[in-house]
């Protein structure tokens, strides 16, 4: 089922704008995004589902107007954590006991010791760790929404800087990394529709490496 799912999916290259995503396939999408893995459980980014027509149209601008932006019903911004700081790590240590039932020496013993890891790192590094993250969340949305019959088209064509702004994520610590408009494939419009999926053979792609 899940192969076929994303055998299913491409990035789609025109969408309907008469279609809109229902919210029960948007709350599943963004709930499997939340569930995604991410580097000791820190989760350093968030992600953004705007659906302004206004927004959009201003941040279709700042994407080379690419049409998806607008022709989709939802856009996903996803934004990494500018950098790592204690506070957003001593969150994570509070959220965590308040799951596993309290606060454990080895807990915060584990988490002082990632602060001494990353806190002396320059800031640049710190955010390209977290946007690593991020595209873990992107993969899990890509799939999410195939399984759930939704559009997706993964994007890192668009101008940071200018997202950034528009969302005002600066100010919240954030910066925009990749963005994922969700929709319904024009199947007369897309030129992209129905053409054969194209990836490597398994024995070109994939090294095994097994015990003799």
């Amino acid at each position: 089922m899940l192969q076929e799912r994303l055998n299913w999916r491409y990035a789609t290259k025109k969408m309907d704008p008469s279609k809109s995503v229902p919210e029960e396939k948007v709350e599943a999408i963004l709930e499997a995004i939340r569930l995604a893995p991410t580097s000791s459980g820190l989760q350093p980014f968030e992600v953004i589902v705007v659906t302004d027509p206004e927004v959009r149209a201003k941040l279709k601008d700042a994407a080379f107007d690419q049409e998806q932006l607008v022709d989709g019903s939802h856009l996903l911004v996803f934004a990494a954590w500018d950098n790592y700081t204690e506070a957003r790590i001593d969150g994570v240590v509070t959220e965590t006991g308040k799951a596993r039932g309290g606060v454990t020496e080895a807990l915060t013993g584990y988490y002082d010791r990632l602060k001494g890891m990353y806190l002396p790192r320059p800031e640049e590094v710190n955010f390209e760790h977290a946007a690593r993250q991020a595209y873990i969340g992107l993969g899990l949305a890509l799939t999410a929404a195939a399984f759930e019959e939704v559009d997706s088209t993964p994007m890192e064509g668009f101008e940071p800087e200018k997202f950034d702004e528009i969302l005002g994520l600066r100010e919240r610590g954030l910066r925009s990394v990749a963005i994922m408009p969700l929709g319904y494939r024009d199947a007369e419009g897309d030129w992209l529709n129905g053409q054969a999926k194209v990836r490597r053979d398994a024995d070109k792609f994939i090294t095994r490496i097994d015990a003799a």
